[in-house]
């Protein structure tokens, strides 16, 4: 029986994060995932993008990620937000010396660059195509059944499956959600004129239309979208060629890109909340959207998850300084008491923004605009949602950081 430090169920762009930062670390581990890398691999552009704040680039770079990706997104330089394409705008600019506010990269990218990396990790056993059909979590460990009759064993087990984990479910951990009764519609165009390195938030009464850029192709200049769409709206806008979808875009911007072209494919989501009561059970760790779920309108959902990564590495490391094997009752605690405080924060922050900013009526605008304003007017809340962006509040963990672990 293949046994490892920690079991990670799920490889996706949280979970083959973590099993890279351990075994950079020297921890091993044992990934497992049923989905088909041909697929998740396929080189076609499926319309999906992720913000990596600039916090989290630094720990893709120090676990040897960052240079596969290097030249390959598009910084984010500058955030416009606006009720609408009335004056009045918000702008996030960082100084000239700063770092960029995020890097923009297309998920196939990110999921090419961690698979690699996995695949290379000497310490780390990847098991793709394949399913835990039973686990078992004891005081001594933790032992699995795969869906290929093999079983593994691991001092720790980490639950990386996304929103419906089914470890989470199983092991009993009660989670509060609710529903925004809004879909996500993501994908990307062309546009004529460049978007010189700003993202735009632009609020309506229908909720946020996010535009953000991504690196010029063969084509020219593009953009990635997060278009929020009331939920019996999503399957329309699906349904739209490309020439209708385009048009509708369009409008809502006013032009300001100038025309539109080249739609990428499209996908929705339903946006919704939910957040874990705690991210910790006998020899089992939450990470990513296992543990928490946001609304997509400050981009900060895979930072989480990043974040999580970051922190679980450093207590796990500083655990076999100490002669503790990675599923120790201490660590967990450890790790509970940093990321359970810190996730609230974030989710809470913002569902409060989602409320404000994102809430449809008759008074969303008059609301919207007093929020601008006041973050307009305040500089040390300015420089807070600037801090968000970044991914750079709180108590980072040292990966975070750039320093050593």
């Amino acid at each position: 029986m293949d046994h490892a430090d920690v079991l990670i169920l799920g490889g996706g762009l949280v979970g083959s994060a973590l099993a890279v930062a351990l075994d950079r670390h020297g921890l091993s581990a044992i990934v497992v995932d049923p989905a088909d890398p041909a697929v998740m691999l396929a080189a076609g552009f499926d319309g999906r993008a992720s913000a990596v704040a600039s916090a989290s680039h630094r720990m893709l770079d120090a676990i040897g990620v960052g240079e596969a990706l290097r030249g390959r997104g598009c910084p984010i330089r500058h955030i416009r937000v606006s009720d609408g394409l009335a004056p009045g705008k918000l702008d996030f600019v960082p100084a000239a010396d700063d770092a960029a506010l995020g890097t923009m990269y297309e998920n196939r990218l990110l999921r090419r660059a961690l698979y690699d990396a996995v695949s290379a990790a000497p310490l780390v056993d990847l098991r793709m195509g394949t399913r835990a059909t039973a686990v078992e979590r004891g005081a001594d460990g933790v032992r699995a059944t795969l869906s290929d009759g093999r079983t593994v064993a691991a001092d720790l087990l980490v639950a990386a499956e996304g929103r419906q984990s089914p470890t989470r479910e199983a092991a009993g951990i009660a989670v509060a959600r609710w529903q925004y009764h809004h879909a996500a519609i993501v994908g990307a165009f062309h546009h004529e004129r460049s978007h010189e390195n700003v993202a735009y938030e632009i609020f309506y009464p229908a909720g946020p239309f996010a535009l953000l850029p991504l690196p010029d192709d063969e084509i020219g200049h593009r953009s990635a979208i997060v278009w929020t769409v009331a939920a019996d709206q999503a399957a329309g806008m699906l349904k739209l060629g490309g020439r209708g979808f385009l048009a509708e875009a369009e409008r809502r911007m006013g032009g300001f890109l100038g025309a539109l072209s080249h739609a990428s494919p499209r996908a929705s989501y339903p946006l919704g909340f939910h957040h874990a009561a705690r991210v910790t059970d006998t020899r089992l760790v939450l990470v990513g959207d296992a543990a928490h779920g946001i609304h997509p309108i400050a981009g900060q959902g895979v930072n989480l998850g990043y974040r999580d990564v970051a922190a679980l590495v450093e207590v796990l490391v500083e655990g076999r300084r100490l002669g503790l094997d990675a599923g120790d009752a201490q660590l967990l605690r450890r790790y509970e008491a940093w990321r359970g405080l810190d996730t609230f924060m974030v989710a809470a922050a913002t569902d409060t923004l989602t409320r404000l900013f994102g809430i449809p009526g008759k008074t969303a605008s008059a609301v919207r605009r007093l929020g601008i304003s006041a973050v307009d007017r305040i500089p040390p809340l300015k420089q807070r949602f600037m801090s968000e962006a970044r991914g750079e509040s709180g108590d980072l963990p040292k990966l975070l950081m750039g320093a050593t672990v």
